[in-house]
């Protein structure tokens, strides 16, 4: 008898990083329409938020995303980033909510920080804006590579009926299998960029040809020196003795309150020189560029835990 031959079964076609990270993302986000009555998606006009809403249009196409988008508006953001927000709810016809942290501080509710800054001021509108329409999961563009506080969030991240967060109170989410019921006047934050790093939102950003606002790219910049950082030159921005204004060569690799974010020298014009850009670096973007993550060891979790995103 002629010995038998084992045949090799043919290989699974292999995922790229990417297309494995899209159909994560997409996945979450089907999921959670599909278990929820009324979701919406925190939209800012960054990179995360940008390719969060890609992978939207992506998940229900050819219908039309089926849930609003909420800017919670500091008052002190980029106009080049607002000018892009607009542009693309204009374009996919979404409903946009926007809560102003003014509005908070014209009729007290509020009162500004000594430092100037605003981004945690932007706490208390969120809350009231998810309690105002009802909504009972916020997609958000947190990733877990930011920052120590962002890497203990689950991918479907329960809040109290305060809207606060417990670290020690998350689900387990073994298999991919995700638990977004709660109780009344709770509500769930999701975070379908959870596994992505930046190297990934831009790679993923170059092969679906995603556009951006062009802070993200080198420009040309009345900038400031601050704390080790370079601020945008701005009548939010006083200068203070010794600081002198500089016209350089400047990207930015998060957007936020004009007050608190900083930018780096670069040449990264494209989309390809920031891929390389950004692979060298050892530091995430908002510990290189956001001032309300230093303000203590703790700033982001504390700010979590109160209900900010």
């Amino acid at each position: 008898m002629p010995p038998t031959t084992t045949q090799a079964a043919p290989a699974a076609s292999a995922l790229d990083q990417l297309t494995l990270l899209e159909a994560e993302g997409i996945h979450i986000i089907r999921e959670i329409v599909a278990e929820l009555e009324r979701p919406v998606l925190l939209f800012s006009g960054g990179k995360d938020s940008v390719v969060m809403l890609h992978l939207a249009r992506k998940a229900f196409w050819p219908g039309p995303i089926p849930f609003p988008v909420l800017h919670v508006d500091t008052g002190h953001n980029f106009a080049e980033v607002l000018a892009y927000r607009d542009a693309v709810v204009a374009e996919l016809g979404l409903r946009l909510i926007v809560a102003r942290v003014q509005d908070y501080i014209d009729d007290g509710r509020l009162l500004e920080r000594p430092d100037g800054t605003r981004n945690p001021l932007q706490t208390v509108p969120l809350l009231d804006a998810i309690v105002d329409g009802r909504f009972d999961a916020v997609f958000g563009g947190g990733r877990r590579d930011e920052e120590k506080a962002r890497a203990k969030e689950r991918v479907v991240s329960l809040r109290d009926e305060f809207g606060q967060w417990d670290p020690r109170n998350q689900r387990p989410e073994l298999w991919s299998l995700y638990n977004p019921r709660h109780r009344p006047g709770e509500h769930v934050r999701v975070f379908p960029l959870s596994n992505w790093t930046e190297l990934d939102v831009w790679r993923y950003i170059e092969r679906e040809r995603i556009a951006l606002p062009e802070l993200y790219y080198a420009h040309q910049r009345d900038v400031f020196r601050r704390d080790g950082m370079w601020l945008a030159a701005s009548e939010l921005l006083p200068l203070r003795p010794g600081e002198t204004v500089e016209r350089r060569v400047v990207r930015y690799r998060t957007v936020g309150d004009i007050s608190c974010t900083g930018a780096v020298e670069s040449d990264a014009a494209s989309v390809a020189d920031v891929i390389a850009e950004v692979a060298a670096v050892r530091i995430t973007e908002r510990g290189a560029t956001r001032a309300d993550d230093r303000l203590t060891e703790a700033a982001m979790e504390d700010r979590k835990k109160e209900g900010y995103f």
